[in-house]
Formats: structure tokens, sequence, C-alpha cells
């Protein structure tokens, strides 16, 4: 009995040294963040801090997310595909009685049982009906934003039309951890305000244990709104919209840049893994441009799904530093790499959709587990001229392997397959780049519900080989049908009006537990 006390005292320690050896991982989320929109890839917006992490680290060519916030989001934390999740159909509303699965492990969690201190910055938007859907209860241990989807950037108010009613909700949405709503900080810049929370979080932090950041931007986002000194160097920008964004870019810059210098100065980022990974692409209509991508966020085009992404670290081989890994990798590859390549845990038992990419950005390997990506299967969404009765040829002939009717997209190798429909196909010109501000578009039978494109020669997605190649469509359909059988139902839940702010004080909260008098 007396061997006890030493016996934990050994086993403390043991923990202590493990748990030291653990590198500390910052995981930066921009919203709404164009493609194209960042300095090594060639922009006039000016990136200078990101493009030094990406440019001495490992860039992501082939990177993938989803079309909109929620499902990349929800992707992220899970390491599994939304029709996993039945969180396939859109994004979470703030009145509806939906988040992310009960069930499921999140990133942060997992993370925990490695001995990270779990901490979130910003943007949550995977549900609040319910105080077990927050993020401190789904593996964080603190939490500093806000729950919704988007608000204002000065005032954190978040409006909400509730649909059939046509009424307007307003609520403030900024909080501390559970309880405690953070008033004080109205009229702070949010990009401003989380990088001071995320730069305190560094600083406090307890350096015996391996540190989980992730700071998620509310930037750049809409509704367009920028400190007018970072408007400034865009004046020659006549489209007020895309200024408004480029100073929005540069001011997330910053704070990457700040954010990444108090890493150096309290010895963390020695010892650390940056990672950046946008949530969907950009939006054309609030100065966000994909080009030459076709398409931009809510779509199935590539405009819409290819993300920016990069790693910085110094712990990665000199070997690989500055080099650009153009093999595919999506949003739920970095559960296993975070988890196995990073922390080098286990995921266990766990069924995911995710691979561990580590191997293949350390340089370790060259030959990667990823073959394909399901990017969704949507079956609340389906082709409009479907209610009206119109088939056609092209849908009738691949009715055997799956309803061509659905929107869904699927990559395999140098091929992409989209069925259903797929969003706005344009292709967006950024405005200081080109005298016409006009998209370009290409004009397709309405009732066309297949395409297939050869992404390594056709990264644009402008020829589409479908008729060409019968084959490969077949192919892919029936990998389409693998996945649509082994899938979720959506979980779309009706909007509810107990969730309005009015009820609590002006704030959004959770709200389905509580009895209000509506």
């Amino acid at each position: 009995m007396r061997l006890i006390p030493y016996f934990l005292t050994f086993i403390q320690f043991f923990i202590f040294c493990h748990c030291l050896k653990r590198p500390h991982i910052i995981l930066f989320i921009a919203d709404d963040y164009g493609y194209s929109d960042i300095g090594y890839h060639g922009s006039h917006i000016r990136t200078p801090h990101m493009d030094r992490l990406a440019l001495s680290g490992v860039r992501l060519n082939n990177y993938y997310v989803q079309p909109i916030c929620s499902p990349t989001r929800a992707q992220l934390m899970t390491g599994k595909y939304s029709i996993h999740l039945g969180l396939q159909h859109s994004y979470i509303r703030p009145a509806q009685p939906n988040c992310l699965p009960y069930g499921e492990v999140t990133l942060g969690e997992k993370l925990q049982r490695l001995g990270y201190r779990t901490n979130l910055v910003g943007k949550w938007h995977l549900g609040f009906h319910k105080k077990h859907c927050w993020p401190t209860r789904r593996g964080f241990h603190h939490f500093f934003g806000f729950l919704t989807g988007a608000e204002d950037f000065y005032t954190h108010e978040s409006d909400y039309l509730f649909p059939g009613k046509r009424k307007m909700w307003k609520g403030f949405d900024l909080r501390e951890n559970d309880k405690n709503i953070a008033w004080d900080y109205q009229g702070e810049y949010s990009t401003h305000l989380f990088t001071k929370k995320a730069q305190k979080i560094i600083k406090k932090h307890d350096k015996s244990k391996p540190l989980f950041l992730v700071v998620s931007f509310q930037a750049v986002h809409g509704p367009l709104q920028v400190p007018t000194e970072y408007l400034q160097p865009y004046r020659y920008i006549k489209n007020e919209k895309r200024r408004i964004y480029a100073g929005m870019v540069t001011c997330m810059d910053e704070a990457v840049g700040n954010i990444t210098k108090t890493l150096k100065h309290t010895g963390l980022l020695e010892n650390s893994v940056i990672a950046f990974t946008t949530d969907n692409g950009g939006r054309p209509h609030l100065g966000g441009y994909n080009w030459p991508l076709r398409g931009g966020k809510g779509s199935l085009w590539d405009g819409g799904l290819r993300g920016l992404g990069f790693v910085h670290s110094p712990l990665l081989p000199t070997k690989v530093r500055g080099s650009v890994v153009k093999k595919l990798m999506h949003v739920s590859d970095w559960f296993p790499t975070l988890v196995e390549g990073v922390a080098q845990g286990s995921v266990g038992k766990l069924k995911l959709d995710g691979y561990n990419m580590w191997p293949i950005l350390s340089g370790e390997t060259k030959t990667s587990p990823r073959k394909e990506i399901l990017h969704n299967i949507d079956p609340l969404s389906t082709h409009p001229y479907r209610k009206k009765g119109l088939q056609s040829r092209q849908g009738r002939r691949w009715k055997r392997y799956f309803d061509t009717d659905i929107r869904a997209a699927i990559r395999m190798g140098k091929w992409k397959l989209i069925t259903g429909i797929p969003g706005d196909g344009s292709w967006y010109l950024p405005p200081e780049l080109y005298k016409t501000s006009k998209p370009f578009r290409l004009k397709e039978d309405k009732g066309k519900r297949i395409w297939l494109f050869n992404m390594i020669v056709d990264p644009t997605e402008t020829t589409d080989v479908s008729l060409n190649r019968p084959e490969i469509v077949e192919m892919l359909l029936k990998k389409l049908s693998y996945y649509h059988k082994h899938s979720l139902p959506p979980t779309f839940p009706r909007n509810d009006v107990r969730a309005n702010p009015k009820f609590y004080n002006q704030t959004w909260t959770h709200w389905s537990t509580i009895k209000v008098n509506t």
C-alpha cells in the first residue's frame, strides 16, 4: 500500500512527459474565403502573413471542402461525410432543433483524451438548440464566440428571417463558455476581438500540456464590414463590395500574423503545427472570387468545393517546406491527420471517411490513401424539371444506377461526376483584374442532369465529356448508388418559434427545453 503514492507519482510524471511531446495544434478556419483571393495564387489582395506560412510550409493544391459552412465544419469535427451525419442538406438554421449528432466523437473530444487543452474562438454553427450541442459539451474546454452562422461584426447581433411568418428576428450572439453572455464587447470588431482572445489563451497556456486552439474567423463572411484603415490600400478598386471584402481579407491575414507572433514569443511555435482551411468557396456577389474555377459558394462546381489549405510547422522536414501537395485531400481528413499523424494518437474503432494524410504532408510517403471524394448526395434537392414531369434522355438512360435528379457529386482520381442541379456554374472575374465584371456562362440544356469532367486536363470544368465516356459515368453512378444506399436520411427539421430571441432577453441561446408562451 505504501508503494501506491510513488506509483501514482510515476504515472503522473509519465503522462506529463508524454503530453509534453505532443505538438501544439493551431487550426485557422476562414469563412466564405475565395480560392483566388490569396497572394500566392496571384491575388492583388495583400496577405503577406498567410503567404509566408504557406510558402514555407506545405500548400494543398487539390484540397476540398463542402459548398456551405455547417457541413464542412461537421466533417472537420467528425472525420465523416455529411451523408453519415444526416447533415447533407443545407446549413443549420438558428430556429431549427438540429445540431451535430450527439453520438459522434469530435476532434476536440479525441484530443482531450490525449491530454490536450482544447479551445475554440469564433464561429461554431453546428447547432445550439440544446446545451448538449454547444462547443463546451462537444470537446472544448473553453469557448469564446458565437453560435449562429452570421452576424454584425460590431454589434454581434444576428438576424434571421423566420420563413412563413416573414418576420425578422434579431438577437445578440457572443458568449464565453456556457453561461457568460459577452455584452461588454459590443462595438469591438470581431476579427480583432477573436485575435486578442486567441493571443490571451496562448499567453496563459500551461506549457506542460499540449494546446489545441481553433480560431474560427467570422471573416470574410457577410455582412461586409471592416475598419476604415484597411480600405486605404484598395482605393483603386471601384467595386465597393470587392473593396470592403479585400480589406476584410487583409485584416484577417494580419490576425493570423499576430497570433503566429504570439506563438513565437511564448516559445510554443517551435513545437506547433499550424493548419489553415476555408469552409467553402467565395461568394462573388459579396466580393469573394474563385477565378479561374467555375461557380462559388453553394454550388457543386469546384469554385464552391475547392478550398484554400496549407500546413506550416517547424516540425516539418526541410525537404517538404515550400512544397505543394497535389494529391486529393478532403476536409474530413483533418480528424485522423491531426489525431494520428500530429498528436500520435489513435482513432480507435471509429469508422471514418477521412484518412491520415500526415505521411503525405510530411513527405514520409508518396502513396496517398485517398483515391476518391464524395462531395455530397442531397436527396432533398432534386432537379426542378422533375416536378414538371420532364425526363431527359440522359436522365432515363442512367436511371437504373442512380436517380440523376438528385443533386450529387463525386470525384475519383481525375474524374468528377455531377448530377441533378449543381448551382450557379458561372465564371466570375475579379473586378480589379479585368475590365468587365460580367460573369461567363455556358448555354446548356435546362433539363441536363449529368456532367463528367477530366479534372487533370480541365480543372475549370469547361468541357463535359459524359457522352464520350459512358463507361466512366456508369462506374461513378454505381459509386453514388452505393454511397446513397449506406447514407443516413437528411435531418432538416422545421423552424420553431420558441427560438425567437425576444423570449431570452434578445439573445440567441438554447431554447428547445425551455417553456415559453408563444
